[in-house]
């Protein structure tokens, strides 16, 4: 099965405890274009061992399961296990750290683990160059949903 890991980061002019909330199901529809999930656990608050469901999003060819893997709000580490059955498995770790008091460094890493040829297939195929497009268009999205909450 393949496996592999892409990491990337970017600052946004926020502050660590404004933008660290945004990397969590209820946040990410604050600005994700099209970004939506099924709650299956009667709440939004996000904790470890929280799950959530998603269809055909973020390089996803199937509906996907969530599940928080680590969640520590006080060093702003969040970290999901994404399965795609019958796929592959993603694990998404993003990492803030306040740079001062209102800039803030997302660091975001995306490992991928094949479980069939389809998962493996997209795993060799998806390229350092591509991962830091996707990544960048977070970073865009991200100073476009701040400039209209300003």
């Amino acid at each position: 099965m393949s496996r592999k890991k892409f990491s990337a980061d970017f600052q946004i002019p926020r502050p660590v405890d404004e933008l660290f909330p945004l990397f969590s199901a209820e946040g990410e529809k604050l600005w994700v274009p099209g970004w939506d999930y099924k709650n299956i656990m009667g709440s939004t608050d996000l904790h470890e061992d929280y799950i959530f469901l998603t269809q055909n999003h973020d390089h996803a060819s199937a509906d996907a399961i969530w599940l928080v893997k680590r969640y520590q709000p006080e060093t702003h580490l969040v970290q999901f296990y994404k399965v795609e059955p019958n796929e592959k498995v993603g694990i998404i770790t993003v990492q803030c750290e306040a740079v001062d008091a209102e800039e803030t460094r997302v660091e975001v890493s995306y490992e991928y683990v094949g479980l069939s040829q389809t998962g493996d297939d997209f795993i060799d195929g998806f390229s350092e160059s591509e991962y830091r497009e996707y990544i960048a268009e977070w970073e865009r999205l991200l100073l476009e949903y701040f400039a209209t909450v300003t």
